[in-house]
């Protein structure tokens, strides 16, 4: 069976058969025959008879085992005490050995019995039985000790033998038991690391930072304890050694026997054999453990590589969406700053990409086994590195010769207008004499030298100069220019021509010539007076009738073309000054929204949030975000595109209507928002949010920026409108006013009806909310008391009326002061008229600013008295259009 198997194919050792060998039964005492045959003592054993033939075979089966090869294959001599027995044991002993010893046989020895009877009993047994033992080797009987001291030196027997032989039984078997368990020790600890070896061969390497780091550590730690085990072993082979040498040590004079030699030489070997496999051992594991640390350098690489790959993609994409080169001096200016700011934030991720290829390209130096996995990515690196600075260079050259286009155009217009206005300048009446005209030519010779220096000499060469980078909008608006600089110029040859001939003309005085009293027609020659009266006549007509009326003809077309340039001008003014006020409420929005609102959900600032003021952004800031959204991403790029084409602004805020009612909701909300200033506007959150931003002024007055902004379009349209007198964009900005200023009204409107309270129904059922606003109302019922009728018609009742395409609601007007800040209007719910039953009445008698308003065939009469008779007539307007409309619907 398997148990049987494992136990003949592994050799005895001393701890399997260490009862059996403290008996003392056979000793391998460590002395040598002359030729150096192993010597094996049988001492006296009183029951040697006894012992169990297994235990006898394993002993000497043992004993055999221990000398070397060498040693041992000369054969074995054996001593066998009997002095103080009897023959008969003697021919057990010698049976036994017989059939049962497992080596080479030399010499076998016997002392035989001392007393005289056993001794010839044994010499006459030997005779008879020798043949009996089936050895083939000699027995030699002996007497006595010394006869044995003539067969092996006495060096090599023991004190009992009557030898100097040292032997300690018990030394014996510790150093046998110690020596066998270092050899088991060293043979495990071979495997260990065998084992440990097979399982890193085998090992998959991880493809992350964790898992690479966890495996590394694992392996080290393992590594470690081997390490320890090796240490331990080292110290227990050395500690043994010193064991085996002690008598040495101990005595110069002592040596070793030949069997205590070979444990030192078999310890000695086994150390070596240790420091051989951790040699090994440790070859193996640098080239693991350096495989590992290439690993995890390689898993980092990768892990830092996706996330600049990924910043560098972003950054990339944005400056690949940043395709927009300006269509004035001030956007370019922008879009450099943009540039400038994109190039900055990607300062970092290119230096980090820089440094990681930069490290790449270290590990491979370093001989990394994943070079063909990381060449790549340095080279991918380096790539977008270079992309992007070539991008870059690319962006701001283009965007440098587009601010240097933007500059010239700006240049040449700003000459166009500066020529207009000299021309402008130049009075026609100072000009008629020779003195007037040189000047006037020499003030134009001069204006025109500035050409020269602002290359503007030559109008289709300077554009021609930028004609890569132009868009077709740039190119129009450069065109136009263009086209703008041959008008004027072409102004400037008509004025330097007629200039030229009143300088030239030598002007003198004419008087009129009236024929004397004397010289009568009837009298005159007609060959000579008559010819020569119509002569002069015509000329005098000519000199001054043809050339003034000349010169103020060129004058009134020049003049017309000054007054539309400076109106032009002033729309390019206003242009300017919406766009710019326009980029500071966007940057304003953009403070409130970043500097507040968003610092409401930094953790750092939490802890300065008023209870009060929890969960209620929304409340505070109202749809600002959405109102920013507008403003910075569409209103503001469109209103830009106005500044070389002011007629397109006017479509701006039409195309925008619908947009711009997001103020409406604003408007609504802010009695909410104020009142919640007023409840937490002193808190520290605030105060430390100021004092980030640098604004000199509260939050509370930023929030009440979009009331402001939406009420100032209405103003720059009105200016405009002035600069535009029968122009052919005035409809569209007079229709632009229009609608902004009903959005101003909606807003105010809606601000109003959110105020109304005790009305059960919906409002926002009620229809469009057309008008509102505050009358003296009286009241006449004709199924109330007469008490009541005459009490109504000389006390009016204040109202406030709200008008909706279903419904006219009356309200009573109520104030209230709010912690000392200003007053809060509300309108509480009194009564109302559906208007499809009601019917008006426009006037009167006795007051023009009254009106009736009549319900179910004038049983309820509602007398109305505006406060101007203007208002009056606006409602009545309004309130016929709401029943007009239901009749038709009607019909």
């Amino acid at each position: 069976t398997d148990e049987i198997m494992q136990q003949e194919i592994r050799p005895l050792v001393a701890v399997d058969i260490i009862e059996q060998l403290h008996r003392q039964f056979a000793i391998l005492s460590g002395g040598r025959g002359k030729d150096g045959a192993p010597i094996i003592t049988f001492p006296e054993f009183a029951g040697f008879s006894e012992i169990p033939d297994d235990d006898f075979l394993n002993v000497v089966t043992y004993l055999t085992s221990i000398p070397s090869l060498e040693a041992a294959s000369i054969g074995f001599i054996i001593i066998i005490d009997r002095r103080r027995d009897k023959w008969s044991a003697v021919k057990a002993s010698l049976t036994r050995i017989a059939g049962a010893f497992p080596g080479n046989l030399q010499l076998v020895f016997v002392l035989r019995p001392s007393r005289f009877i056993q001794r010839a009993i044994a010499d006459i047994g030997i005779k008879f039985y020798r043949d009996d033992f089936k050895m083939k080797v000699p027995i030699i009987m002996l007497n006595s000790v010394s006869d044995l001291h003539g067969y092996i030196d006495k060096s090599q027997l023991t004190r009992e033998l009557g030898g100097t032989l040292e032997y300690g039984h018990s030394q014996w078997i510790h150093h046998r038991t110690a020596i066998e368990n270092f050899a088991m020790t060293v043979k495990s600890t071979a495997q260990m690391l065998q084992t440990f070896g097979t399982d890193l061969a085998e090992t998959e390497l991880p493809n992350d930072v964790q898992c690479t780091e966890e495996l590394l550590s694992s392996h080290t730690d393992h590594h470690s304890k081997l390490k320890d085990e090796l240490k331990l072993a080292v110290k227990q082979g050395a500690t043994l050694l010193t064991c085996i040498r002690e008598p040495v040590t101990r005595s110069a004079s002592s040596k070793l026997s030949p069997d205590e030699l070979e444990n030192v030489a078999t310890v000695e070997r086994l150390l070596a054999q240790l420091d051989e496999t951790e040699k090994a051992f440790d070859q193996f594991w640098t080239k693991h453990h350096l495989k590992l640390e290439q690993c995890l350098q390689l898993r980092h690489f990768e892990h830092d590589f996706r996330e600049v790959k990924l910043t560098l993609d972003n950054l990339m994409e944005t400056q690949a969406s940043f395709t927009d080169i300006g269509d004035s001096v001030t956007r370019v200016e922008n879009l450099l700053k943009e540039q400038k700011h994109l190039e900055e934030k990607g300062q970092e991720p290119l230096e980090k990409a820089q440094s990681l290829a930069l490290h790449g390209e270290q590990l491979i130096q370093n001989n990394h086994y994943a070079v063909d996995s990381i060449r790549p990515k340095c080279v991918e690196l380096r790539r977008i590195c270079d992309d992007f600075i070539n991008e870059t260079k690319r962006k701001y050259d283009i965007l440098g010769k587009s601010l240097e286009l933007h500059k010239q155009l700006d240049k040449a217009s700003q000459w166009c207008e500066a020529g207009i206005y000299l021309l402008a300048s130049q009075a026609v009446d100072k000009c008629q004499s020779q003195e007037g005209a040189e000047t006037a030519l020499v003030e134009i010779e001069k204006f025109l030298v500035t050409a020269k220096e602002h290359q503007l000499s030559n109008p289709k060469e300077f554009y021609n100069q930028f004609d890569m980078i132009l868009t077709p909008e740039i190119k129009a608006n450069a065109q136009r220019i263009v086209q703008k600089l041959e008008d004027v110029q072409e102004m400037f040859d008509k004025r330097q021509v007629s200039l030229k001939k009143l300088a030239a003309k030598q002007t003198r005085p004419v008087q009129p010539v009236a024929p004397h009293p004397e010289s009568s027609p009837k009298r005159a020659s007609p060959k000579i007076t008559r010819p020569a009266a119509q002569e002069n006549t015509s000329y005098h007509f000519q000199v001054r009738r043809r050339g003034p009326a000349t010169q103020n003809g060129n004058h009134a077309l020049v003049q017309g073309l000054i007054e539309k340039c400076i109106s032009k001008s002033q729309g390019c003014h206003i242009i300017n000054e919406l766009i710019e006020t326009e980029r500071v409420y966007v940057e304003e929005l953009q403070s409130i929204i970043e500097g507040y609102a968003s610092e409401m959900d930094n953790p750092n600032l939490v802890h300065l949030i008023p209870s009060a003021l929890q969960n209620k952004k929304e409340i505070l800031f109202g749809n600002l975000p959405e109102i920013y959204y507008f403003h910075n991403r569409i209103f503001l790029k469109e209103i830009e595109n106005c500044i070389e084409n002011p007629e397109l602004l006017a479509r701006c805020f039409l195309k925008r209507k619908e947009d711009l009612q997001i103020y409406e909701k604003y408007c609504q909300n802010k009695p909410r928002s104020e009142a919640l200033w007023r409840q937490c506007g002193d808190s520290i959150f605030f105060q430390e949010c100021q004092r980030k931003l640098d604004h000199k002024l509260s939050l509370d007055a930023y929030l009440l920026k979009p009331v402001q902004r939406i009420t100032k379009y209405q103003l720059l349209l009105k200016e405009m409108l002035k600069c535009s007198k029968n122009s052919e964009g005035t409809a569209e900005l007079e229709e632009a006013l229009a609608t902004m200023l009903d959005i101003i009204k909606s807003v105010n409107d809606s601000m109003h009806q959110i105020a109304i309270t005790g009305y059960e129904g919906d409002v926002s059922e009620l229809g469009k909310l057309l008008m509102q606003g505050s009358f003296n109302v009286w009241t006449d019922h004709k199924k109330g008391h007469n008490k009541v009728k005459d009490l109504a018609r000389f006390k009016p009742m204040q109202r406030h009326l709200f008008l909706y395409t279903k419904m006219l609601l009356f309200c009573k007007k109520r104030e209230e002061n709010t912690d000392g800040h200003e007053k809060t209007a509300s309108y509480s719910f009194k009564n109302s008229l559906k208007m499809s039953t009601v019917g008006i009445t426009e006037n009167v008698k006795g007051d023009n600013k009254k009106f009736e308003i009549w319900y179910n065939g004038r049983e309820e009469v509602y007398i109305i008295q505006a406060s101007s008779v203007e208002l009056k007539n606006t409602w009545i307007s309004e309130i016929r259009k709401v029943l007009t409309g239901q009749l038709e619907a009607c019909r």
